[in-house]
């Protein structure tokens, strides 16, 4: 009896020593299955990422750039229709000085000499005007604009600076023996192989009053040509 009593006090001193045994153990458990497992990287498996590099041509292109002057002067040489009097050939001078990289003035002198009429070459002898005063003399001062400035390119490896502009202004002509008030107005393209020479094609109509052949009207005399200017 005595013995019995002891086993079971025995047991009643164990059993809270157990428990808290057994929840020690397992808290540990869940803490060290909640920690985060650090991976080494070595231990990533697969080759490393690729960097990829383009591959691009690279060309070198010469691009012609306007002189810092802002003087151009040069000559032309063209065509030029005088209105009742036939197309024939025209030269002259022209300079320009750019204000800015819009705007520019431009003078130009130029001469040419008109042809017969349809009534002279019909009438035989009838001669309307003298050698001299056939000759057709203009001066203009005109204001332009760099409409399109831009460039052209030529192969693969040249690029040239190049624009687009109009031009208007007012001047005096003489022809006929007369000298006449004369407004002129017309559009340009202009490129520039070197950063000192530049190619123009223009055309320009030159607008004047007339009354040579018994009519006073308002004539249009078109002239077209081509010129080359350097810069100073």
């Amino acid at each position: 009896m005595e013995t019995r009593a002891r086993v079971l006090l025995l047991t009643a001193l164990l059993l809270p020593l157990a428990g808290c045994s057994s929840m020690s153990w397992n808290g540990d458990d869940q803490a060290a299955a909640e920690e985060p497992v650090a991976v080494e990287p070595d231990a990533v498996e697969g080759p490393p990422p690729t960097v990829i590099e383009p591959e691009v041509e690279r060309r070198e292109v010469k691009v012609g750039a306007i002189d810092a002057e802002n003087i151009e002067v040069g000559a032309y040489f063209g065509a030029l229709s005088i209105e009742d009097f036939g197309t024939n050939n025209v030269y002259g001078l022209r300079a320009a000085y750019h204000v800015t990289e819009d705007f520019f003035f431009e003078a130009n002198f130029g001469r040419s000499k008109a042809g017969e009429t349809s009534y002279e070459t019909l009438g035989g002898n009838v001669e309307l005007l003298t050698d001299d005063e056939r000759r057709f003399t203009y001066y203009s001062l005109s204001l332009g604009y760099n409409l399109l400035p831009g460039e052209v390119y030529i192969g693969r490896g040249l690029a040239m600076n190049s624009a687009l502009y109009l031009l208007g202004g007012i001047g005096s002509t003489k022809f006929a023996g007369d000298q006449h008030f004369t407004v002129n107005f017309g559009a340009g393209y202009r490129v520039l192989p070197t950063d000192w020479l530049a190619i123009h094609i223009d055309v320009q109509d030159l607008v004047f009053q007339s009354d040579l052949l018994g009519k006073d009207k308002l004539t249009n005399n078109i002239a077209a040509y081509i010129g080359a200017t350097v810069f100073f």
